[in-house]
């Protein structure tokens, strides 16, 4: 037990306090687009999006990890624009890992600016930036000296002091999205995202000068009409911060089960290989604008094979609403 718990709190704390730490991350990345590039703000069809994700995962080993994250954005199209609009969003990220209770609050505002260069291209830039705040409770760890003879006794002080146990820092990012469009069902979006710019410090001890590394994502999603009753989506991102990086790619097919305006059901089914050895089937399903997806991680690595293959599941939610507009209003080129 006592080596359980030492090899967890230095992992953390290797991760957390040297500037090696992974960012919120999602299986399922197209459907938490903000998170991966800021110039995803207003690449939807409709006029307002919601989007809601959570994830839950290593309740096996155990050292639980919970992620949420929460988005709200829309456009802005000028009166008689024919040609670009902007567009706003706000994300709200919480993390929380580990027997130390490692938190992560990040609250952030992302503003695009996309141009339509012509009917079947479109081309947006983003720019995101927030506040965040990291930290821990060192009361919910226990150290080698509070253990005699293989019992754990908390009256007995750990001798351990930390400089902060919470640290604030501006969050910032940039991004650029280009999306070829054939048909509502027939698109491809290749995006490049960069997080942390300016690289802020967030550490716990004030005599570091480890700064947060740069992260860099690539995306490409791409969805294509077969049938009049079957699409195909192919979904392919890279991630790089420093020495962590990470490849998921994934296919879904989506089925048409009616397509009546006003009761638009859709039926997706789907798997997807991150490269850190986990598959994770998906199951999504749209009525009009509110959108349910759901998939399990599961771990094919020595450590998932040797805990059970312990992932986790991931749930996400979207709504979309349209606005109804003035009979004068001139509605620009959809973005599906």
């Amino acid at each position: 037990m006592r080596l359980r718990i030492s090899t967890i709190i230095i992992v953390l704390f290797l991760k957390f306090n040297f500037g090696t730490s992974q960012d919120i991350h999602y299986s399922q990345f197209y459907n938490s687009p903000i998170n991966i590039n800021p110039a995803q703000v207003g690449i939807f069809n409709g006029d307002t999006r919601v989007n809601a994700s959570l994830r839950d995962q290593w309740r096996g080993v155990p050292v639980p990890w919970t992620t949420v994250s929460i988005s709200y954005d829309r456009k802005f199209i000028k009166y008689n624009s024919k040609k670009s609009f902007f567009s706003a969003g706000l994300l709200y990220n919480y993390d929380r890992q580990g027997d130390a209770q490692i938190s992560f609050n990040n609250l952030n505002l992302a503003l695009s600016y996309t141009r339509l260069l012509n009917e079947n291209n479109i081309l947006t830039g983003g720019l995101m930036l927030g506040f965040a705040s990291r930290g821990f409770d060192p009361e919910e760890l226990t150290w080698d000296r509070q253990w005699v003879n293989g019992e754990l006794f908390t009256s007995i002080q750990s001798g351990e002091s930390f400089d902060m146990e919470r640290v604030n820092f501006l969050e910032n990012a940039l991004g650029i999205n280009y999306r070829y469009q054939k048909s509502t069902r027939t698109k491809v979006d290749f995006g490049v995202g960069a997080y942390h710019i300016l690289q802020p410090e967030s550490n716990f001890y004030s005599n570091s000068t480890q700064k947060l590394p740069r992260r860099y994502s690539l995306s490409a999603i791409g969805s294509v009409k077969l049938t009049d009753k079957l699409d195909l989506q192919v979904n392919v991102m890279h991630q790089i911060q420093e020495k962590y990086n990470e490849t998921i790619l994934g296919a879904l097919g989506r089925v048409y089960l009616n397509e009546k305006r006003g009761k638009v059901t859709t039926l997706e089914l789907g798997l997807g290989y991150r490269t850190n050895h986990a598959l994770f089937p998906t199951l999504g399903i749209r009525y009009n604008q509110f959108y349910f997806s759901g998939s399990y991680d599961i771990d094919l690595s020595d450590f998932g094979s040797e805990h059970g293959k312990n992932g986790g599941p991931e749930v996400h939610f979207r709504y979309i609403m349209t606005s109804v507009k003035p009979l004068r209003y001139f509605k620009i080129c959809p973005i599906f």
